[in-house]
């Protein structure tokens, strides 16, 4: 079996998480497909019915507005498993908030500036924060790659939680929400060899 390039693993995989089509009334998204809102897809050109928004095009959208537009083909040159889980959290939380949790992270597991100098947290990926992690995983191994998705997955949960007290409504998702925390790229713990 052929191995699946870093985009196209990381796309299987957050669309077995998005699902189908969902149209819940407590998400201020509205309408959606394969996680893709009315909002993007409308913006993408697309006119319609939701519904029927098809998957060649919901790829499209995500390799663009998403993947593409992190620059996770770097990061995924450094590591398939944390370029995977920017992937998914951009798709679900945007961009931005995705990119400024992996440059806070960073910025936290540098040692004071000593493995690698702090990055702007400006949410925008670069050249910079491809060259963090790929230090701290020449400096800290498998125990500073998983560290890296540990905590973006712990802030990841934090920003579900706080989304849950600023609008009650979302509480409807957070059980959810828990469960692609939970099995988004699980990393395993071990010592560095």
């Amino acid at each position: 079996m052929a191995t699946l390039l870093p985009f196209e693993e990381s796309a299987a995989h957050t669309l077995g998480i998005e699902g189908g089509y969902s149209d819940h009334p407590s998400d201020r998204g509205g309408a959606t497909q394969w996680g893709i809102t009315e909002a993007v897809a409308r913006a993408d050109g697309y006119t319609g019915a939701m519904a029927d928004l098809p998957k060649a095009r919901a790829l499209s959208i995500y390799r663009r507005l998403y993947w593409d537009r992190i620059g996770l083909d770097w990061i995924a040159a450094v590591d398939r498993d944390t370029a995977a889980e920017l992937f998914d959290t951009a798709v679900n939380m945007g961009v931005g908030v995705a990119v400024t949790f992996l440059q806070r992270v960073l910025n936290a597991l540098n040692r004071q500036g000593r493995d690698y100098p702090d990055l702007k947290v400006d949410g925008s990926a670069g050249p910079a924060t491809a060259a963090a992690l790929r230090a701290l995983i020449a400096r800290r191994g498998i125990v500073g790659r998983n560290a890296v998705l540990i905590y973006l997955n712990a802030l990841q949960g934090a920003r579900y939680i706080e989304l849950a007290e600023l609008r009650a409504a979302n509480e409807d998702f957070v059980l959810g929400w828990a469960q692609r925390v939970a099995f988004t790229f699980p990393p395993t713990i071990r010592k560095a060899a």
